[in-house]
This record gives structure tokens, C-alpha cells and sequence, in this order.
């Protein structure tokens, strides 16, 4: 099927990362504390690998689109490194109906900047999702840190 071209695409409702999504039998869905970015923390001057676990919600609404089609999400990472997760079969049965997907992401952030993440949908893009990752050095105090030791006083002023 990935050689098929699809005139018609589904309308993108909601694509966004957030803390939690809870999705209840009636169909309902809450979607709690949307995000766009992440700050992640380290006591080294580059930034090592780190695991992050997201979640990502979709809701796509049919259309004129009828049929089971593979869904795809594809991380593009600030250095243009591509990783692609498995496919996703979606139905759609037209009009208002739809397809809603809450997606328990895991990666590993290696760098900071902006990770562009692309839903496909037979392997063209239906809309991207960024994730700016931004990191920070921290220092404990009276420890000694990436810059020699901390004064566990605080600065001194004269």
C-alpha cells in the first residue's frame, strides 16, 4: 500500500504532545497539559543521552476518506537524523467519523534543539509536530561541578 497515492486526506483535528491524555469508553477524551517543549538537566557541559517518554494524541476526522490506511509517526531529530516507528492501521469511515490515537511515546534526546515529529499517513506527510528539547546544566550545591567547586555559601560580594 505504500506505493499508492492518496488524493484524498483526512482533516487533522488535533495533533499535539502532552502529559497525559485519558480516553474513556464513550469516547470521550481529555487531553492534560499540552506541551511543545521540555527542559532536560544534566551536570556536564554536553548534554548525554537521555530517555524521555511523551505522549502523543491524534485525532483525524474522515472526510471523504473511507478505507484502512497505515498511520506512521517519523522523528527528525535537530541533526536530521530519521527514525521511524511501526505502522499504525487506521479505518476510516467517512464524514464526521474518525480515527483518534493517544500514543505513548519513548526516545532518546541526544541533543537539544527542535525534534520534528511527521505523521504520515501512506507515506505522505499529514502535518509535523515539533518538540523543542532544551538543556540546562545544574549544580548541587557543595559539590563540585563542571566549572570547579561550588561555594555552598552562595556568591560572595565585597
Amino acid at each position: 500500500m505504500s506505493e499508492e497515492v492518496i488524493s484524498l486526506r483526512p482533516w487533522v483535528q488535533v495533533a499535539a504532545f502532552c502529559q497525559t491524555a485519558i480516553s474513556e469508553a464513550t469516547g470521550t477524551l481529555s487531553i492534560i497539559k499540552i506541551r511543545d517543549g521540555l527542559t532536560l538537566v544534566g551536570a556536564t557541559k554536553e548534554m548525554q543521552p537521555t530517555p524521555v517518554q511523551l505522549t502523543m494524541v491524534l485525532v483525524l476526522k474522515s472526510g471523504e476518506m473511507v478505507g484502512q490506511y497505515n498511520l506512521k509517526v517519523r522523528c527528525n531529530t535537530p541533526s536530521q537524523v530519521q527514525t521511524t516507528g511501526p505502522d499504525l492501521p487506521c479505518y476510516f469511515e467517512g464524514g464526521d467519523r474518525g480515527v483518534q490515537a493517544v500514543l505513548p511515546m519513548g526516545m532518546i534526546a541526544n541533543e537539544p534543539g527542535i525534534y520534528w515529529f511527521d505523521i504520515l499517513l501512506v507515506d505522505q506527510i499529514l502535518t509535523r509536530l515539533p518538540l523543542r528539547v532544551m538543556y540546562q546544566v545544574v549544580q548541587m550545591d557543595g559539590y563540585p561541578g563542571i566549572d570547579g567547586p561550588v561555594n555552598p555559601m552562595g556568591p560572595q560580594t565585597q
